[in-house]
């Protein structure tokens, strides 16, 4: 029995630290969506921090991400995330400089190729951990709402820091449902059995 349980610690370790990695995820995410609506929109110096922080902050997540699951090397998705968020944090601050119709084409195309390798990453994570069908359809919804931002980045319409937000407040939806998820199934192994 001791053997048994022991086996299992650096598994529900791992699980322990995905849970805590989502629930930061959640939180930065939630305060941005909250901050954008809330006083960015009508503050142009802080929507243009937020703007190039929130790839900033997606490219530092997948490195620690990356690292924590035994380096660049061995987790591709997340390095190829962690280059593309870097790129699209220059992409964005050069963009500011233009148009926030820019700003908006650059988070377009960042969240299509983000989407795709979330969803890359789900899919390796999927016999070690639960909750990655969350991130399966975190990945395919970020990917449509990369081409929805496409579109309307060559529409009429002027965009702004609150077209980007419910991009953003999907990912802290599906981040905390992640979260929540593996709580509860951590929960569930960690709950006294009776022995026979």
């Amino acid at each position: 029995m001791t053997t048994h349980t022991n086996v299992q610690l650096p598994a529900r370790s791992s699980a322990g630290w995905l849970r805590n990695y989502y629930f930061a995820r959640f939180a930065f995410s939630a305060l941005w969506v909250a901050a954008a609506f809330l006083i960015a929109e009508d503050v142009p110096t802080l929507a243009a921090v937020m703007l190039v922080g929130y790839p900033s902050w997606d490219a530092l997540a997948n490195f620690v991400d990356a690292r924590r699951s035994g380096g660049l090397g061995r987790n591709k998705p997340q390095m190829l995330n962690l280059v593309v968020s870097v790129l699209a944090t220059l992409a964005v601050a050069a963009a500011l400089g233009t148009s926030m119709n820019g700003v908006l084409l650059v988070f377009g195309i960042w969240a299509g190729f983000s989407g795709i390798f979330q969803l890359a990453t789900a899919v390796r994570r999927w016999r070690s951990f639960g909750a990655q069908w969350v991130m399966i359809l975190s990945g395919a919804q970020s990917g449509l709402a990369g081409v929805f931002m496409v579109s309307r980045a060559y529409g009429p319409d002027p965009a702004g820091i609150v077209s980007v937000a419910p991009y953003a407040a999907f990912g802290a939806f599906y981040f905390l449902v992640s979260a929540i998820w593996l709580t509860v199934a951590d929960l569930r192994q960690g709950s006294p059995r009776t022995a026979g």
